[in-house]
């Protein structure tokens, strides 16, 4: 099947799914979940194969800023899906079915300008291990954003979306599983970043390095907080997404600069 047509049709399914989960919660409506699972997941393998085509290349892997955001985009839907075939998380694809968009999208017609080449074993569990930290905390930002919508609806007596989502404890315990695997996998691809990689302080990446380890410890602080202090609420919603930011500034800022700006590869 043609790479560009296949990821055409994923981009229509994820829109299909997004807009009739996004009028299923306006309408206050419980989510359709079988529904969404089956576009959700029919648009994956279609995806996956424009993944393909547009990374592997004749002179090795082109991991460049579009084609990466496909893969983050990518892995976050089925995340999500797969999270919401167990866990009632499925209003997540309303956020993680755009952000799929987005990456396959910028995949699709923006020039990539990496330059492609080859990987030794220990970089690639390196960016592997990044790239599901960055996807499972993304889905917890989002995740946050659907709490702190809860919470406040909650706070002012309001309905809206209460009646489309679980109960606020229920939501908050899955965001903290969220950030509790976001925050292993994060942990793994630092350590393996400082065990394969040359120098992680080196100019061209230093900024990146001192923003994960940033974002690293705002999520650190806030397990802590979870464990000992009993946060929740406006604390973790605020840590939560104070961590995610630093990590996108991390992860997609020093792509962005060194790429489009500097035509380097990162």
């Amino acid at each position: 099947m043609n790479a560009t047509l296949a990821g055409i049709a994923a981009a229509l399914l994820y829109t299909v799914a997004s807009a009739m989960l996004g009028r299923q919660l306006l309408r206050r409506e419980k989510p359709r979940a079988p529904v969404i699972q089956a576009l959700g997941g029919l648009a994956l393998p279609l995806h996956l194969i424009s993944i393909h085509a547009q990374i592997y290349q004749p002179t090795g892997l082109d991991l460049g800023l579009f084609h990466i955001s496909s893969l983050v985009g990518w892995l976050i839907a089925a995340l999500a899906i797969g999270m919401s075939l167990y866990k009632p998380i499925i209003s997540i694809t309303v956020a993680a079915f755009p952000l799929a968009i987005l990456g396959l999208t910028l995949s699709l017609f923006a020039p990539s300008t990496y330059t492609p080449g080859t990987l030794t074993p220990g970089a690639e569990s390196h960016i592997l291990l990044s790239i599901l930290a960055y996807s499972v905390l993304t889905i917890a930002a989002a995740q946050a954003l659907l709490v702190a919508v809860q919470d406040r609806h909650l706070r002012t007596h309001k309905q809206g979306l209460m009646n489309a989502l679980p109960p606020l404890q229920t939501m908050e315990s899955l965001l903290f599983s969220l950030i509790g695997t976001g925050f292993v996998l994060l942990t793994l691809a630092i350590v393996t970043g400082f065990l394969t990689l040359n120098d992680l302080f080196a100019q061209h990446v230093a900024h990146k390095t001192v923003l994960t380890l940033a974002a690293w410890t705002v999520f650190a602080v806030l397990l802590a907080g979870r464990h000992w202090l009993g946060w929740r609420g406006p604390t973790a919603i605020r840590f939560t997404l104070w961590g995610f930011a630093l990590l996108l500034l991390g992860f997609y800022g020093s792509k962005l600069v060194l790429e489009l700006v500097l035509g380097r590869s990162a």
